[in-house]
């Protein structure tokens, strides 16, 4: 298990900067795009060869951690166990989740299908704590 409140905190992170440039992305998978191929400035949970677990950038809630493979895979309802990468995802999500609720008491797991999914690329969503009212999503 790893602290929620030490994860990889680095003075010398470039969020502002990543956040600018991120907010004027206009393709449709900006975890292909943008995020697995430049991970500079996040704040990585946890990453494996397949998968990645970081604070998301422009958080909606207090605690708002994404989960994704780092193969282009649509959804939820596209992803297999080939090579072992749905037990990895689903072993590193049910990790994530695990700390936040034993550090914030609860937490929610989530993931977006078709229409809701703003970006094209499975993710999953640990989060804990009321939305933000500039951030709702």
């Amino acid at each position: 298990m790893f602290d929620i409140t030490s994860v990889c905190r680095r003075s010398d992170l470039t969020l502002p900067v990543r956040i600018i440039f991120m907010g004027n992305y206009t393709g449709n998978d900006i975890y292909c795009d943008l995020i697995i191929p430049d991970k500079t400035g996040l704040r990585i949970v946890k990453e494996t060869s397949t998968v990645l677990a970081f604070y998301h950038t422009k958080p909606h809630w207090p605690v708002h951690i994404v989960v994704i493979p780092k193969i282009h895979i649509v959804d939820l309802l596209e992803l297999t166990n080939k090579n072992g990468l749905a037990s990895e995802l689903f072993d590193t999500v049910k990790e994530v989740a695990a700390m936040v609720k034993s550090q914030e008491g609860a937490c929610r797991v989530l993931t977006n299908i078709g229409d809701y999914q703003k970006s094209k690329h499975l993710h999953f969503l640990i989060i804990s704590g009321d939305a933000t009212a500039d951030n709702i999503v």
